[in-house]
């Protein structure tokens, strides 16, 4: 029983990493109606950044992560910035510009700082709690809360904040917001940036629990992208269920499975789409294209 629970505490924490990815791709194909493939390698550069800084100028871990999130904020920014001029007009070519994109952040990770990655210490104790005869890990329930606040944030910021309305009434009617003096382009710079900070913080976090390398982007690219199809691509609540559940399949897989953890993981979601193509909330998506 104590080997359950503890799956579960750690399931939800790896979980909680992956629903904060599948937020910044759910938020982006929200307001845009863009899947960003480069999202996976921010994730990445987040989790170079706030390693480096903590390890190597010796800052704290809050302050190595905040400086993670403005780094791959502006990236962000700096990715809507040049896929704009293609906004309904060439939508494909947008996909494929975030696919360049994400192939030289890679490559720019590889030439900094090697290909041979890093292994992150933890910013806490690593003597695990005992919550009533469970023992867990210090770092999972920081993760947690620390996601936690995150997910309640941007939950905040798109339903109580004027700019989070418009950016949602961007999502919903390109034209009917340009028409009433909402700034598109704004909004949508606005999208990707909090979605690379997002990414920025799924990385910082992800560091201590993983190996930090230049292919951990595609791993964990791939599992919130998972995740947010099976929450519901588009759906910020989806995302976060998404995540989590993809989390403790992969928690309690890997406990069964061991090498062959990857594969359960994907068979049990793909049986799980083939049920609900639109996933868990249902269709709450767009099409711009």
């Amino acid at each position: 029983m104590q080997v359950f629970f503890q799956t579960i505490v750690g399931g939800l924490s790896i979980g909680a990493i992956y629903a904060l990815v599948a937020m910044g791709f759910s938020l982006v194909y929200r307001t845009m109606g863009l899947v960003n493939f480069a999202h996976g390698n921010v994730v990445m550069i987040g989790a170079y950044v706030a390693s480096t800084f903590y390890m190597t100028t010796q800052l704290p871990f809050a302050v190595s992560m905040v400086i993670a999130i403005v780094v791959t904020g502006l990236i962000g920014v700096v990715i809507e910035w040049v896929l704009r001029p293609l906004e309904n007009r060439d939508f494909d070519l947008m996909l494929i510009g975030t696919i360049g994109f994400g192939i030289v952040l890679e490559a720019l990770a590889t030439i900094i700082w090697g290909a041979t990655g890093r292994a992150v210490p933890s910013p806490v104790p690593a003597e695990p709690l005992n919550l009533l005869g469970i023992r867990v890990r210090t770092y999972n329930l920081v993760v947690l809360g620390i996601a936690a606040v995150a997910m309640i944030l941007l939950m905040l910021f798109l339903q109580r904040t004027k700019r989070g309305s418009a950016m949602q009434a961007v999502a919903m009617d390109y034209e009917a917001a340009t028409a009433v003096g909402i700034h598109v382009g704004r909004s949508n710079a606005i999208a990707f940036a909090i979605g690379a900070g997002l990414a920025a913080l799924a990385g910082g976090l992800v560091g201590p629990l993983l190996y930090v390398s230049p292919a951990m982007g595609g791993t964990l690219g791939i599992k919130g992208f998972a995740a947010a199809i099976l929450g519901g691509f588009g759906s910020i609540p989806g995302a976060i269920v998404g995540g989590l559940a993809i989390g403790l399949l992969d928690g309690f897989a890997a406990g069964q499975f061991q090498g062959y953890s990857e594969v359960v993981v994907f068979l049990v979601f793909t049986a799980l789409i083939m049920i609900r193509p639109t996933g868990i909330f249902g269709e709450r998506t767009v099409n711009r294209a």
